[in-house]
């Protein structure tokens, strides 16, 4: 009797401590998470009363209240991370220049310290050219015309002839809506209307194809390779084919700027994603895609490490 009942208090004991790990373990992720919203809040506020000493007009619009197209503007800039550049890209045409502020970038530090316990990553913010550190000296830059703006590419999609958009300025999945179903479709790349590779013919996961700016994104993952930002290319993968056989060479290869990939999808259903989730268009058996470089190029103020 004893002895059952040491074990049921040792049992106890532990669940106890496992229960209290855990709860610690929880806070500090609550605790981490706070912390990244406080220095993303900040970083608005502190850019904000830069803008307030500048000789500007200017307008705060949060990135989910933008449904219609920026106009009448000479810059556009974005607080948060490459996902809020994205979306205010498809709002933007090539007139007006956009400058990315990374408001919650990844401390190498915190990383390693809390590499145990969870990824405490932070904003990547590949695009953007500017931190809370360097915004003032670059809002001075742009304002005196001692920064020039990089065109960047960006990619067109149509879907049986009918351009969709916006323009994708990171890449567009094509894929059956469920992940576990296999995704049919024959590719090919075209030059003024003929042919410049033969009709490649798939079953796989789906087809991704990304610019420039979107090669270190998914594409790099996915097994692409990184390409210059200032590229007019398109880089194209087929994401885990199904026997690709005689085609294996095809199955990852660019688009180059003369040239469109047309897309037969064979599926019942499917979707076109275009730069990440938020934007999708169905597509159905015998429809056509095609996506080129042959877009508006987008205007961006890039850090200096991308086009040096």
């Amino acid at each position: 009797m004893c002895y059952r009942q040491t074990n049921q208090i040792t049992f106890f004991i532990s669940e106890t401590l496992r229960v209290r790990l855990l709860r610690m373990k929880l806070l500090q992720v609550l605790k981490y998470l706070d912390n990244r919203r406080l220095v993303h809040k900040e970083a608005i506020n502190f850019c904000q009363n830069i803008l307030r000493k500048k000789l500007v007009d200017w307008e705060a619009v949060y990135r989910f209240n933008l449904s219609r197209p920026i106009r009448d503007v000479d810059l556009v800039v974005t607080i948060g991370g490459d996902g809020t550049l994205l979306q205010a890209s498809h709002f933007v045409d090539n007139s007006i220049p956009v400058l990315g502020v990374n408001s919650d970038p990844t401390q190498a530090k915190e990383v390693e310290q809390y590499s145990e316990e969870f990824d405490a990553s932070r904003s990547t913010g590949f695009l953007c050219a500017a931190t809370v550190k360097n915004f003032e000296q670059i809002i001075d830059d742009i304002l005196e015309n001692h920064a020039t703006p990089s065109e960047v590419s960006r990619m067109s999609v149509t879907l049986n002839s009918k351009q969709l958009s916006p323009y994708a300025l990171n890449d567009v999945l094509i894929a059956h809506p469920c992940p576990a179903t296999v995704s049919r479709f024959s590719f090919r790349t075209k030059k003024e209307e003929q042919s410049c590779s033969s009709l490649v013919h798939c079953r796989s996961s789906g087809l991704r194809v990304s610019t420039a700016a979107g090669s270190t994104a998914a594409m790099l993952s996915a097994g692409g390779f990184a390409m210059p930002i200032l590229s007019k290319d398109l880089q194209y993968i087929v994401r885990e084919p199904i026997a690709p056989g005689a085609y294996n060479s095809l199955m990852h290869g660019i688009v180059k700027p003369e040239e469109l990939m047309e897309i037969a999808w064979y599926c019942k259903e499917g979707l076109i994603y275009i730069d990440g989730s938020h934007l999708v268009h169905s597509v159905q058996h015998g429809d056509i895609i095609e996506l080129s470089s042959n877009a508006p190029t987008l205007k961006v103020f890039l850090p200096s490490h991308l086009i040096s």
